[in-house]
């Protein structure tokens, strides 16, 4: 029997990464031990090598599924680079979690082959664009452990092995901040040099649609913030909103393409 999606070098990969999720976000259900941590790092190395097949691999492909992927090994770097900073940060379950399910959706949905032909600028283009999409995730899951704390505080719960809420705020606004300039950045680059980088001139498509908006978001947030002090469950909900929107823009986009579209054909 075939398996669907991915050769079977990176599905083995995949169901490799996601065994070591699963074995390390288990290990970060117990109590304790900072060793928890580096239960995550042959997750973390088998999830890239996953990946780095799918890109230069036997048959190049690429897709939302893989672009999600991306993202979901993004935020366990940077959550692992804050945990050194911040050892209260604890998220590993959920992280753990995200990246299993996020290899294996990419070796079911490989995407579509890479052109040779394409433009060497593309890449670049790309990886600005999953930067974005890994800054703006990180920043999601910076919000969601804001709510977490708040109702902690509410519940009067300990709040010993929690970082404490303004800087989890903190934390997420630079988050944003710095996904808003390369959202920015790619933008430019698409309207600027789209016929260099895909053979056409920049058109009013689904995905430059969402994205705009999505950027006009991120800018009403930051500017809330700046002009009005904007916090807590309104900033939260601002920054949900621009979320779902850039996540419509490209992943959103690609899915209908290359799996609903596909099947309807």
């Amino acid at each position: 029997m075939s398996l669907p999606g991915a050769p079977l070098a990176g599905w083995l990969l995949a169901a490799a990464a996601a065994l070591a999720y699963a074995l390390g976000a288990a290990a970060a259900a117990r109590p304790g031990a900072r060793r928890h941590l580096w239960a995550m790092a042959p997750a973390w190395v088998l999830h890239a090598a996953a990946l780095a097949w799918g890109l230069v691999g036997h048959a190049p492909h690429f897709g939302f599924a893989p672009a999600l992927s991306m993202t979901a090994w993004l935020v366990l770097t940077a959550y692992a680079v804050e945990h050194q900073l911040f050892p209260q940060m604890r998220a590993r379950a959920v992280l753990g979690a995200l990246g299993a399910l996020a290899v294996l959706l990419a070796a079911v949905f490989p995407g579509r082959a890479l052109h040779v032909s394409a433009s060497p600028w593309l890449a670049l283009h790309l990886t600005l664009g999953i930067a974005c999409y890994g800054l703006f995730a990180a920043a999601v899951i910076h919000a969601w452990l804001m709510g977490r704390a708040e109702r902690q505080i509410r519940l009067a719960a300990d709040l010993s092995t929690t970082l404490p809420l303004l800087t989890l705020e903190r934390l997420t606004f630079r988050f944003v901040g710095a996904g808003f300039l390369l959202l920015s950045a790619t933008l430019v680059a698409g309207w600027l040099f789209g016929e260099v980088l895909y053979g056409r001139a920049w058109r009013w498509d689904h995905k430059a649609v969402f994205s705009l908006l999505a950027w006009i978001t991120f800018a009403v947030l930051l500017l809330g913030r700046a002009r009005f002090g904007w916090r807590g469950r309104r900033a939260v909900r601002v920054l949900y909103a621009g979320a779902v929107l850039l996540l419509l823009a490209y992943a959103g986009s690609r899915f209908v393409m290359e799996v609903v579209l596909e099947r309807l054909g």
